[in-house]
């Protein structure tokens, strides 16, 4: 079987081999090439690491050819607040022969990849996929190759089998990666997969050999959810002490079994009993939170989808989308596909291990009248000179590059009309402030109908609520309402962005989006003294949605992004 991408032209039988890199050069004149150019990207951009080098998934970045986009381009592009942000400029890729990258895929196609991190040191690249953990050098070469699966397993049985026999029929069933993390404090890789109820290892980084596989114990399982995009990680490592372990996941079902958050010890030592231990577990107070089983009688498919996390200053972060609860505690037992969902940004104090210091607020941005509420992607970055300096920012503060798609239904297939857009992490927790001081003055409600299950008053209490402040017994958990809203800096209607990552070169701010067709495209910060730019062009550069390809292109200068 041959297989071909646009731009990738890929030779050589593909099934039966093992994990492999080549160098392709874009070609794309057969039918099946043409056929293949329609397919779609849609896994998530990774870290970039370097301001010369793009490394994602599936799609590798070409230079700029020079040649200008037409005035009939169907992207549009807009400032984030034409007076403050001035021009964003959406650079439109274009056809282009002659390019040659490096690829790798695994060894067989349905074992697509799930999770890339790169290290920051080192440059070697980490891929979490289907029944493998993969270890690559710089130039895509494989290292090491570490084996997750596939096992005997039932999603039924709990504990896992591994723990205890199990009376329900095994089958012979894939580990799906669904979350890989550096532990840099520590040097090590934690590799979560569905497998057995979701349990996770500690690999070395050199080697990926096994450091630790705890098991034995109801917190070492995560959830046993095989879709990715459903759980993230958030590390945060502690100056000579033993580091915490922040996670949200769906449960599918299982709110028994799994929190939908919590943080979770990491131990300097491997072997220490109290590895993946939850930080707090009493009968009165605990680090994590569970899904009430009457919010399940209620919304039928309710669950938490966990999209991204960082950590930024003295907080740890959480963009969600989760179903809406029916007003007036009225069940709803239709599809999915009925539901309302609303995107929300958690909040969470780093060293809180009660959890008072939740709060969640629903995001996301609008543009002429239309609302985007439905996240798709997201990724923390900075924002450089220009596009601080229009933010009314520092440069070395964060933003948060989003991706979301129109409207609040039809999470499950979103609609192709996207917007990108940019929050201030400063905006972000001056909401959050207000938010908490209203209610510590006795305005409204809590507003987390899904976790109390009716409406509880915010309790009136003279407390001073400054930056830094991580909640009390009282007024916690904390929901809201009122929208954060970020600056739209495009839109697009044919082609849904599904991906971004972001870089600072020489003060600008610059932004990659993958699209569901298997586009990469380029936008910038600028200002009205450069919109003749806007001609510019990169050349197209498209992806597979198979996940089967990891490809990277080097960029032989920067300046060619500008």
């Amino acid at each position: 079987m041959r297989h071909f991408l646009c731009g990738w032209s890929l030779s050589g039988a593909e099934a039966g081999r093992s994990g492999r890199r080549e160098t392709c050069e874009n070609s794309c004149e057969s039918s099946a090439c043409k056929l293949e150019k329609k397919k779609a990207l849609t896994s998530t951009l990774p870290h970039i690491r370097s301001p010369c080098l793009l490394s994602s998934f599936l799609a590798g970045l070409s230079n700029m050819d020079g040649q200008r986009a037409t005035a009939s381009s169907p992207y549009r592009t807009f400032g984030a607040t034409a007076a403050l942000l001035g021009l964003w400029l959406l650079v439109v890729p274009t056809e282009s022969s002659g390019q040659t990258f490096t690829s790798f895929h695994p060894e067989r196609r349905d074992w697509v990849f799930n999770h890339l991190t790169v290290h920051q040191s080192t440059g070697s690249l980490y891929i979490g996929a289907v029944n493998r953990v993969y270890k690559l050098s710089g130039n895509l070469t494989l290292l090491v190759s570490h084996d997750t699966g596939p096992e005997d397993d039932n999603k039924a049985c709990y504990p896992p089998l591994i723990v205890q026999p199990c009376s329900e029929p095994l089958v012979s069933t894939s580990n799906v990666n669904k979350l890989l993390l550096i532990d840099y404090s520590q040097n090590r890789l934690l590799a979560c997969g569905s497998l057995y109820q979701g349990v996770c290892k500690l690999l070395r980084l050199d080697d990926l050999f096994i450091l630790v596989e705890p098991s034995h114990k109801k917190e070492h399982y995560l959830s046993s959810v095989n879709q990715t995009g459903t759980m993230y990680g958030v590390i945060v490592p502690s100056q000579g002490q033993d580091g915490t372990l922040f996670i949200g996941t769906a449960v599918d079902g299982k709110q028994d079994y799994f929190p939908t958050i919590s943080s979770r010890k990491l131990p300097r030592d491997p072997e220490s009993s109290a590895m993946l231990d939850y930080e707090m577990h009493t009968d009165f107070v605990s680090s994590l939170i569970k899904i009430p089983s009457d919010t399940l009688a209620l919304v039928s498919h309710f669950d938490i989808y966990y999209v991204y996390g960082f950590a930024s200053g003295n907080f740890v972060y959480f963009l969600t989308v989760q179903p809406e609860i029916p007003e007036n505690s009225m069940s709803s037992s239709g599809s999915s596909n009925d539901l309302f969902y609303t995107s929300r940004i958690v909040r969470l104090c780093k060293d809180d291990r009660k959890f008072h210091s939740y709060v969640s607020l629903p995001i996301g941005c609008v543009k002429n009248g239309v609302e985007y509420r439905l996240l798709q992607a997201a990724y923390l970055g900075k924002p450089g000179r220009i596009l601080a300096a229009s933010l009314g920012i520092s440069a070395q503060d964060d933003v948060l590059f989003t991706v979301f798609s129109k409207g609040q239904k039809q999470f499950h297939r979103p609609p192709d009309d996207s917007a990108l857009c940019v929050f201030t992490i400063r905006e972000i927790n001056a909401r959050i402030k207000e938010r908490l001081q209203s209610c510590y003055q006795g305005e409204g409600n809590l507003e987390l109908n899904w976790l109390l299950g009716k409406d509880v008053h915010c309790t009136k209490a003279p407390v001073p609520i400054d930056d830094s402040f991580c909640g009390l017994d009282i007024n916690q958990p904390l929901g809201g309402s009122q929208l954060v809203t970020g600056h739209t800096l495009f839109t697009e209607t044919r082609d849904r962005m599904t991906s971004v990552v972001s870089y600072v070169y020489n003060g600008y701010c610059v932004a990659f989006v993958g699209t569901k067709s298997g586009r990469l495209k380029k936008g910038r910060d600028g200002n009205h003294s450069n919109t003749k730019q806007e001609g510019e062009t990169n050349q197209d550069v498209r992806g597979d949605k198979s996940s089967e390809f990891h490809s990277k292109k080097r960029i032989s200068t920067c300046r060619t992004f500008m």
